[in-house]
């Protein structure tokens, strides 16, 4: 729930939605003076509203409102008694009167006015001059109103002919002008720790997300000019500290009306900066909202941390009967609803509670056997976040989590607590996390000074981790369901586009595109093309597109991982040693240190650096099998000082199986594709040669996806002097069975026509061939012919049709006829009697020679058959043989809708009339 707050200005009226609860606003002029008529109260400075459905859980969502709305007016003070007062109230209302609630906060100089509107007015209506009978403490009605009397400074209760009001106002108690919150005085020594200037890094980001306004503090501490980063999202600068798909991001926390808490800003030296940052929702004249973000670095939070909220009363005067929930009293209410918020506030209590400058938790994996950092204070969070340790690390108490340690001094146990190396940690205290005899996790707090913490310290945590361990296992089991439920979907998404392609070069982009950026923030494929081949980069692939030849000429330079068929991801060190190694010799560059001293900065430090800190994090490799085969190796990386976390990795084997498959599928169809496209290349015939007056042009359309060749075929050839031979056929059926025939059938035909054999031998022979075959023979139709182009201008053709749709022949007049007569088909009969007939084709005249995919085309109980056919080609007087073959190609796509389901071959022949001058 959040609230509105008016500094003097009209806000917009936000339009109510369908959810519980809804909020609304009115102008602040006129709640002032709603108010001034029923009380005397002062100026109202703020306010806020919300309605509740007549529901049960609007109880509570009414408490944790107006608590919420009071906390951030900054009126912890009266919080208890105004949420029991509100509570008694909107219960009357959603519970007893079953009717909706409406509550308003009304904040004044001198307290805070909250009023609950039922829709009942008729309900206990009080005479004029008769008291009101508030009833007995013992009834569940007039409750409410027996502790306004007691609790509230003023009270009452208001009625219009459609609603009830119940309203109270509780004044703040005396404090001393401008105190909000106090600390005891401190010895200096016990003081925060701070440089010897403290900036505050002032930043306002607009409705959108992007930055408006960028101060000289946040120039020092992150290195961008204001110039730079304007306009920009703050999205692309901020490491947000969460699991992916779980908690509240960065842009969510932007729309909050108040967070505060711990993230890092990536500077512009591609290092993160881990910082404190309290941010405060606003809205300008104008009513356009805003978020002003106030950070310092991390371990100066002093400056901005609120201090957390203390009991109601003091406990020196608490009864002893009275219970308090230990969980309450060690993380502070309302806990947080999601893992990574309870995680965080855990470290962060822990870490006051025993006065460290650090703390972190760990919780363990499923098998108990390695601990994966989860939350830290006061230490470098983006560096140690999903880093692992193993449970057992020595011999002894001191060395396994499963128990509390006490170190007093790590400089004489280098490597005892492996996640403090290199963090200046001297003393530490940890102890485990237990769910009924199980490790679930480990919670630590250090010091920078040596013999900080004794076995009561061990005590103290002990005690709150019992505490927290049932509520952290069980918001990590709830996770964990989470992140397997995306996980599945992801799976099931993953599989479905890796299914809907078999072409290598897509499944390697997409391979890619799946893991950058939810699995990883950048990836490299490697792929193996034989076993005894090396490993070749194939496809790189980065969120930030500026950085991908950068990260591929880093990778060039590096030997590629060993392709071991060992299931799992393993760490590969090599990309992140020769990062550093990168942004080292750049960084002696731009000092002059590398030769001359002289030597200016070059111009590709900026990406150097850029793709040293891209690369630098951590860097996993999983095989790529298939078929029992490693075919090549998926990399996912982190930018600087970042970890994978284990439920990530399994992901990312899941991913890397599925992957492997697809890609070895995608790489046999494309060898077995390439072999057949090469097969099929052999059996058409090469280019069609050039005949002196008379037009050639061919069309031919093979069904199916991926075939060059079917049952049609054609040819055209010279067979001696002055002669050609043609023939156009339809092998029985369609694919490589019928195309096997075709082979055999056009090659046979060019070999024994050149022997100077008659159309009817030549025919009579193949017949025979094709019947040799046996089981594979086909039936085969074939329209065979000679052509011989005469001195006249005309052309002498002999032509045999052996069970062929007929040959049409278009004379100039626009008149179409068939130009020979059927007779039998071949493979067959083995005796067959064909003869051949002679036509004269004259100047202008067309010969048209199809297969029966052509006149055979349906949409629906409609062909267009040999008629059609002839009616088309009555249109194409006066064209070229090219534009008769088009255009009888046209009239058949567009026939019907769907896609044609035979072989087609078009043959078209045309004898040029004369020229006119």
């Amino acid at each position: 729930m959040t609230t509105g707050l008016i500094p003097g200005g009209q806000p917009p009226d936000p339009r109510p939605t369908d959810a519980l609860p809804q909020q609304r606003c009115e102008p602040a002029g006129h709640a002032a003076q709603h108010v001034e008529n029923r009380s005397r109260s002062s100026v109202i400075t703020a306010r806020a509203a919300a309605s509740f459905e007549p529901v049960g859980r609007s109880v509570a969502s009414a408490r944790s409102f107006v608590r919420d709305t009071l906390q951030g007016w900054g009126f912890a003070d009266i919080v208890d008694d105004a949420v029991v007062l509100t509570s008694e109230l909107v219960t009357n209302a959603v519970v007893h009167a079953g009717t909706s609630a409406d509550v308003l906060c009304l904040r004044s100089d001198d307290g805070v006015r909250i009023e609950v509107a039922d829709r009942y007015p008729e309900r206990e209506i009080p005479l004029q001059g008769t008291a009101v009978n508030m009833g007995s403490p013992d009834r569940e009605g007039g409750r409410g109103l027996q502790l306004c009397a007691a609790l509230a400074g003023r009270w009452g209760v208001e009625y219009i002919p459609t609603h009830k009001t119940v309203w109270f106002q509780l004044d703040l108690p005396a404090r001393a002008v401008g105190t909000r919150t106090a600390g005891p005085a401190l010895p200096s020594e016990l003081l925060p720790l701070a440089d010897s200037r403290v900036r505050v890094a002032v930043v306002q980001v607009d409705r959108t997300g992007h930055i408006a306004a960028w101060n000289e503090d946040a120039e020092d501490l992150f290195g961008y000019p204001a110039e730079q980063v304007t306009g920009k999202p703050l999205t692309d600068l901020a490491a947000w500290p969460h699991t992916p798909g779980t908690s509240t991001g960065i842009a969510e926390a932007l729309r909050l009306s108040r967070w505060e808490g711990s993230y890092g800003i990536r500077a512009a030296t591609g290092r993160v900066t881990p910082v404190y940052a309290s941010h405060l929702r606003v809205r300008d004249t104008a009513g356009e909202p805003s978020t002003v973000c106030l950070l310092v670095r991390d371990h100066e939070r002093a400056v901005l941390q609120t201090p957390l909220r203390g009991p109601a009363s003091d406990s020196s005067t608490r009864s002893e009967g009275q219970n308090t929930d230990p969980f309450e009293v060690f993380i502070g209410y309302p806990a947080p609803d999601d893992l990574d918020g309870l995680l965080q506030r855990t470290v962060e209590r822990a870490r006051d509670m025993l006065d460290g400058d650090s703390a972190f938790l760990l919780l363990a994996t499923d098998d108990e056997t390695e601990l994966e950092v989860r939350a830290s204070t006061g230490l470098p969070s983006a560096r140690q976040r999903f880093a692992r340790v193993p449970v057992e690390a020595g011999p002894g108490r001191y060395g396994s989590a499963r128990m509390p340690a006490v170190h007093d001094d790590l400089t004489a146990v280098p490597g005892a607590v492996p996640l403090l190396n290199g963090t200046g940690m001297r003393s530490v205290v940890t102890v485990p996390l237990k769910v009924e005899g199980r490790l679930t996790g480990s919670l630590g707090v250090a010091a920078e000074a040596p013999g900080r913490y004794s076995n009561e310290e061990a005590l103290r945590l002990q005690f709150a981790a019992d505490r927290i361990a049932l509520a952290v296992e069980s918001a990590r089991l709830g996770e964990l369901e989470r992140l397997r439920r995306g996980s599945l979907n992801f799976l099931v998404e993953a599989s479905d586009l890796l299914a809907g392609t078999l072409d290598r070069d897509q499944t390697l982009a997409l391979m890619a595109q799946m893991t950058v950026p939810t699995l990883a923030t950048w990836c490299a494929v490697y792929t193996i093309a034989h076993q005894a081949s090396e490993p070749y980069l194939s496809y790189v692939l980065h969120e930030d597109e500026e950085l991908i030849d950068g990260i591929k000429s880093l990778l060039s330079k590096i030997a590629p991982p060993d392709p071991v068929p060992t299931p799992g991801a393993r760490v590969w060190s090599a990309p992140g040693e020769m990062a550093h190694q990168a942004a080292l010799r750049s960084s002696m560059r731009s000092l002059g240190l590398s030769g001359s001293q002289t030597r200016q900065v070059t111009p590709g430090i900026g990406p150097t650096l850029a793709t040293a800190s891209a690369v630098g994090g951590e860097t996993v490799v999983l095989p790529l099998v298939a078929r029992n085969r490693v075919i090549g190796m998926l990399t996912l990386g982190k930018p600087t000082d970042e970890h994978f976390r284990q439920e990530i990795l399994e992901l990312a084997e899941d991913l890397s199986r599925r992957a492997a498959l697809a890609l070895d599928n995608a790489r046999l169809y494309s060898e077995r594709t390439a072999i057949s496209q090469s097969l099929q290349r052999s059996l058409l015939p090469p280019e069609l040669p050039e005949i002196a007056g008379v037009e050639v042009e061919v069309i031919y359309r093979a069904a199916g996806e991926g075939n060059e060749v079917g049952g049609d075929f054609y040819d055209v050839f010279p067979i001696r002097d002055g002669a050609y031979g043609f023939a156009i056929g339809d092998v029985c059926g369609t694919g490589p069975n019928a195309a096997a025939v075709t082979g055999l059938a056009r090659h046979a035909l060019r070999l024994l026509a050149r022997e100077g054999l008659s159309g009817p031998t030549v025919l009579e022979r193949l017949n025979s061939a094709i019947l040799d075959e046996g089981a594979r023979s086909r039936f085969l139709t074939l329209l065979y012919g000679e052509m011989r182009p005469q001195e006249d201008g005309s052309a002498e053709l002999k032509v045999v049709c052996a069970g062929h749709p007929l040959p049409l022949r278009l004379r100039q007049d626009g008149s179409v006829e068939p130009a020979a007569e059927p007779q039998p088909l071949l493979g067959v009969i083995e005796d067959l009697e064909l003869y051949e007939q002679t036509v004269t084709l004259d100047p202008g005249d067309v010969l048209l020679c199809v297969t029966d995919g052509v006149t055979e085309r349906r949409e629906g109980p409609r062909m267009l058959g040999d008629d059609g056919l002839a009616d088309v080609l009555t249109t194409c007087t006066g064209l070229t043989a090219g534009a008769v073959a088009a255009r009888i190609m046209r009239a058949v796509e567009r026939f019907a809708s769907d896609a044609p389901s035979d072989d087609m071959a078009i043959l078209a022949m045309r004898v040029p009339g004369p020229h006119k001058d």
